[in-house]
């Protein structure tokens, strides 16, 4: 066994916390930094559903802290955001708290499976997405939920293309560059 991945079996519940904290303020902050950026340009609130700044920290904290602190962020990240802020709205609130706890969940389970991280950071948002989706769909065809509907699944996937691309290239090299530094 590797040197890395002997340290990220050993990170202690501290660091962990540590982490997931961490997370959460930089999935708070980062929208908040797009929304001033689009008021001030006139695009409002649609750099946010274009780049996707609360999932970055979020994949993140699962790849370097596991599946806790991951589940944990993903989770206390858009509530927190929503009762600071008011974003995310009330409607889509629990489905981003699904989302973004599956993304954390997952890219936790496979922080130390041995496939390449652009491939880790992949299986993670068709994840999330995947269970936001059902998530939706059942909460709007089972149980009437009147506040979004089901095409927002395709909308939001096509919204954040470019916040999609980015996690497949910055989380690379995000993890590469803290990889080589728990190496030395």
């Amino acid at each position: 066994m590797n040197t890395i991945a002997k340290t990220k079996q050993r990170l202690s519940v501290k660091a962990q916390i540590l982490a997931g904290l961490s997370a959460v303020v930089a999935a708070i902050a980062l929208p908040q930094i797009l929304h001033i950026l689009g008021a001030s340009t006139g695009l409002g609130s649609s750099l946010g559903e274009i780049f996707l700044p609360m999932h970055l920290p979020i994949m993140l904290v699962g790849l370097m802290a596991g599946p806790f602190a991951g589940a944990a962020a993903g989770l206390a990240a858009p509530l927190l955001s929503s009762l600071l802020t008011t974003m995310p709205a009330a409607g889509i609130l629990p489905f981003m708290m699904i989302e973004l706890c599956v993304y954390g969940l997952a890219a936790g389970a496979l922080r130390s499976v041995n496939i390449p991280t652009v491939l880790k950071v992949l299986i993670t948002q068709v994840a999330g997405r995947a269970v936001r989706a059902g998530a939706i769909c059942l909460a709007v065809c089972a149980f009437d939920y009147d506040k979004i509907g089901v095409a927002v699944i395709w909308t939001s996937i096509t919204a954040g293309l470019i916040g999609i691309a980015l996690q497949l290239v910055l989380i690379p090299l995000i993890m590469y560059r803290f990889d080589g530094i728990k190496s030395k």
